[in-house]
């Protein structure tokens, strides 16, 4: 958190975009604390003087965030199937597994890109399903900046909102977290232990 806020703070704008790219394609970076942070800079109450325009702020952080979901798409529709060829009984997938996603965003892919946007998690990582299953770009696209916006929104608010507090904010926001991690790590491995079983009774038919 702590390295975050500083290359958010020695960085500015530049550190922004970089940031909402790269945690929109998948890497593990806290968007609340990029965002919540850089709301707290639009104060004059952490610095001095107020490093960020708040408009500016949330306008990058969508873009950015739109950017990277295009690049995790691109690379689930165009490698998702060929990944599965060569490498599915390592990562854990089937073809099975490929035609049931494309079913379910056929039926619920709207909702489910528009909602996965606004989630923490999920919102790194339903890009690449919505590639794999060849979801229409045009919706995918539209309803990405959409949950963006309201995601980014929200939290750079929250971060002007607490001005000065932000260090008790976030301090709190991380302690928050820790059994929330766990729980996540719990839910992780179950999910593991289940696709094993469900992997080797796929290939043993």
């Amino acid at each position: 958190m702590a390295s975050v806020q500083s290359f958010v703070q020695n960085y500015g704008y530049f550190a922004l975009i970089v940031l909402s790219v790269v945690e929109s394609a998948c890497a593990p970076i806290p968007s609340e604390v990029t965002f919540g942070f850089a709301g707290a800079l639009c104060t004059t109450a952490v610095l001095g003087h107020a490093q960020f325009s708040l408009w500016a702020v949330i306008v990058i952080g969508t873009l950015g965030s739109v950017v990277g979901s295009i690049i995790a798409y691109e690379v689930g529709r165009t490698l998702g199937r060929t990944v599965v060829d060569r490498w599915g009984k390592w990562i854990l997938l089937t073809h099975h597994d490929l035609d049931a996603a494309e079913r379910w965003f056929d039926k619920y892919g709207n909702i489910s890109v528009l909602i996965g946007r606004i989630l923490p998690v999920v919102r790194s990582a339903i890009s690449v399903p919505a590639g794999i299953a060849e979801m229409r770009r045009g919706p995918f696209i539209l309803l990405t900046a959409l949950g963006s916006l309201i995601w980014v929104s929200l939290l750079t608010g929250l971060g002007y909102a607490a001005g000065t507090n932000w260090p008790r904010v976030s301090h709190d926001a991380h302690v928050f977290q820790t059994p929330m991690i766990i729980i996540l790590v719990v839910l992780i491995a179950a999910f593991f232990w289940h696709r094993i079983r469900t992997v080797r009774r796929h290939n043993a038919r």
